[in-house]
C-alpha cells in the first residue's frame, strides 16, 4: 500500500492562501474601524437659547455672532478650520467671529498655541483667543472640539453643530451650508448638525492632555 505525499509546492500555496485570507481580513477590519471613528459624532452641546450672559466674548451692536470652541491639539479640528476660512469669504465679514482655544490651568506657557492657533489666526475676520481653564466651554456648554454656534444681533441661538460632514474630512457641508445661508439669506434647511471632533476635556481622549 502507498503512502500519500504532500506536494510541497501545493503546500506552500495553501499557506500563501491562506496569509492571504488573514490580510484581506485584516485589512476590511482596519478599513471598517477607521470608517466607523471617522463617522462617530462627538458629544453634541446644549446651550442655552441666548448669548451666554456670563461670557466675556463681546458682541457687536447689529452683527450676529460665531463662536467656535477647539481643543488645539485635535487633528480633526484642522478640517474644521480650512472650512471656517470658505465660511468666512463665503460671508463677506457679516459677522463677529471668535476661535476660541482651550487652555487647561497649570499647563506651560504657549501649549494652545499650536498649527491650529497659528491657521485660525491668519483667517481674515476671525479673532483667536485663549479659553482659559475652559471656561467659555463651559458657558457654552460645549464638549467636543469644532463645536460651532451662530446667535443673531439679539443674541438669539439660531445654529449649532460641526462644520465637517465627518473626522478631518474636508469639503461640501451641512453645517457649512447653513451658517453661510443664515447670515446671507436669513434662513437655513438645517440649524443643528452633528460635530465632529477629539473631547475637549476627556484626558483619554486622542487629544490627551500631558499628565
Amino acid at each position: 500500500m502507498k503512502k500519500s505525499r504532500i506536494n510541497p509546492k501545493s503546500s506552500g500555496q495553501l499557506k500563501i492562501a491562506a496569509l492571504s485570507i488573514l490580510w484581506l481580513l485584516a485589512a476590511g477590519a482596519g478599513l471598517w474601524f477607521v470608517s466607523e471613528y471617522e463617522n462617530t459624532p462627538g458629544i453634541a452641546a446644549s446651550p442655552t437659547v441666548q448669548f451666554p450672559a456670563g461670557s466675556q466674548l463681546k458682541r457687536l451692536p447689529g452683527r450676529p455672532t460665531l463662536v467656535m470652541l477647539v481643543h488645539p491639539h485635535c487633528p480633526c479640528t484642522r478640517a474644521s478650520m480650512g472650512e471656517l476660512e470658505l465660511l468666512m469669504a463665503q460671508t463677506q465679514g457679516h459677522v463677529t467671529t471668535y476661535v476660541l482655544f482651550l487652555k487647561p490651568a497649570g499647563f506651560t506657557d504657549d501649549w494652545e498655541k499650536t498649527n491650529l492657533w497659528q491657521t485660525a489666526s491668519e483667517i481674515p475676520g476671525v479673532r483667536v483667543t485663549q479659553d482659559k481653564d475652559g471656561r467659555e466651554a463651559e458657558f457654552f456648554k460645549a464638549a467636543t472640539s469644532g463645536q460651532t454656534f451662530l446667535y443673531d444681533a439679539d443674541g438669539q441661538l439660531l445654529f449649532r453643530g460641526g462644520i465637517t460632514s465627518a473626522r478631518g474630512h474636508s469639503g461640501d457641508n451641512a453645517g457649512r451650508s447653513a451658517i453661510v445661508a443664515l447670515l446671507n439669506d436669513g434662513e437655513a434647511e438645517q440649524t443643528e448638525t452633528a460635530v465632529y471632533g477629539c473631547p475637549l476635556f476627556n484626558k483619554n481622549s486622542e487629544c490627551s492632555m500631558p499628565q
